[in-house]
């Protein structure tokens, strides 16, 4: 039997804000879908649910529809257990209580007569106890990032984060933020004990992470999930067709002027003391991707600048698109008057702002049967074939991809999986 069948909704089970009713939503749930992003903090998670009627029972002990007699307003616990078919493990939100999922919202509600159709947004439990905390205390300057992360994590979000640890200290006081706000805040500041600065705060199935952009490549070139293989139909039996691409579409290939107006191949950084009145510009304030072409852990080959001139003659790589100022974090943490640095923020800035930009080289969608193992971050192989005679990969668009957004996609006649992926070089094989 293939991934690709409908599912088995094993449990799904809402109840009541004051817990004092349980529905059992299994008969009516159409179509079921569980959100993952990198740029998101929280999973998310779309249910729509066709009920009858009479199935609550109401105030005056008369059964009622799901939205009146629960009542439905926002905030009910859901705890929903999905086995997909293949050898997928099970989507598992009700093996444990802290696991389980919230309503967010409720809309595109549709009556007639005793028939209702209705769909919940759902979230995890700390998107909503994000919503009521706010962090107030102030981190001291010899703290490592990745040490102030997991303080947030168990101090206010109430969960452990799974860190990277970070070489780089920071100073900073909460103002009363939210958690999540800091966290995608402090993840652009973050560098790895080895490597280039730029992190990524998000959550998976398997729970929040706080992790180096190099660590995700470096650990999915050396096992990458896959392959995936597109094939052009009419074709011969696909050998093993969960692990077929059924449909793709390439959003993005390089944009050449927008990586200009970010400054990804050359930029300007000038940095203000407000404590000596100075401008400070480190390597003459120039930033050339050129000084990381060696540095960086790529997806593919090293990084390609665009050989693209001037009228001087003057490359890409040494002619700056983008000017940067920034006031230095100097004399804001300590108390008195002080001109310790906190931090070195204009060094990791630079190579966060170039780390950012040059994984979003490629964009592509693709949609495969369903595969419950993948999780954002995940690193896997795609191959394309050529557009000609000549049999063998498309050497452009084959190779290595990080899953940047991922949806599994439930409903009564099958289940997929859809992705967008990411890298930031060209070239089959990484250089991890």
């Amino acid at each position: 039997m293939s991934a690709r069948d409908s599912a088995e909704y094993q449990e799904i089970i809402i109840e009541s804000n004051d817990g004092s009713k349980t529905v059992d939503l299994r008969l009516g749930v159409v179509a079921f879908r569980y959100y993952e992003d990198l740029f998101s903090p929280t999973i998310t998670a779309k249910m729509i649910v066709v009920n009858t009627g009479g199935t609550v029972p109401g105030k005056d002990d008369k059964f009622e529809s799901i939205y009146s007699g629960l009542p439905l307003r926002g905030g009910e616990r859901i705890s929903i257990k999905v086995k997909p078919n293949g050898s997928n493990p099970l989507l598992d939100f009700a093996s444990k209580v802290e696991d389980y999922l919230y309503v967010s919202s409720i809309n595109n509600i549709i009556r007639e007569g005793q028939r209702e159709l209705f769909a919940l947004d759902l979230v995890s439990r700390e998107a909503i106890t994000n919503e009521t905390s706010r962090v107030h205390e102030k981190f001291p300057r010899d703290l490592r990032i990745s040490d102030s992360v997991k303080k947030i994590g168990k101090d206010y979000l109430k969960t452990d984060i799974d860190v990277d640890t970070t070489q780089n200290q920071y100073g900073f006081i909460g103002n009363l933020k939210r958690p999540f706000n800091l966290l995608v805040w402090l993840a652009s500041k973050a560098v790895p004990d080895s490597g280039i600065a730029g992190f990524f705060f998000y959550q998976t199935k398997s729970g929040f992470k706080f992790k180096s952009i190099d660590n995700l490549i470096s650990n999915g070139v050396k096992d990458p999930k896959g392959p995936y293989t597109y094939y052009e139909a009419p074709k011969d039996p696909v050998e093993n067709d969960d692990f077929k691409i059924l449909s793709y579409s390439i959003e993005r290939n390089n944009d050449l002027l927008k990586k200009l107006r970010l400054g990804t191949y050359s930029s300007f950084f000038a940095e203000f003391n407000p404590a000596t009145g100075v401008f400070t510009l480190p390597q003459n304030g120039k930033f050339s991707l050129n000084d990381y072409t060696n540095k960086t852990i790529n997806l593919g080959d090293e990084p390609e600048i665009p050989k693209v001139l001037n009228d001087a003659g003057i490359a890409l790589s040494d002619m700056p698109s983008r000017i940067i100022s920034s006031v230095a974090s100097v004399g804001t943490i300590d108390s008195g008057a002080s001109t310790y640095p906190n931090g070195s923020g204009i060094l990791y800035q630079r190579q966060a702002l170039m780390r950012y930009n040059l994984l979003f080289m490629q964009q592509l969608v693709i949609t495969v049967p369903m595969n419950t193992k993948l999780v954002v971050g995940d690193v896997i192989r795609c191959n394309f074939p050529r557009i000609s005679a000549t049999k063998g990969n498309d050497p452009e668009k084959s190779g290595l991809y990080m899953i940047k957004e991922l949806s599994h996609n439930f409903n009564s006649r099958e289940s997929l999986t859809c992705m967008k992926l990411i890298r930031d070089t060209y070239g089959e094989f990484g250089n991890a």
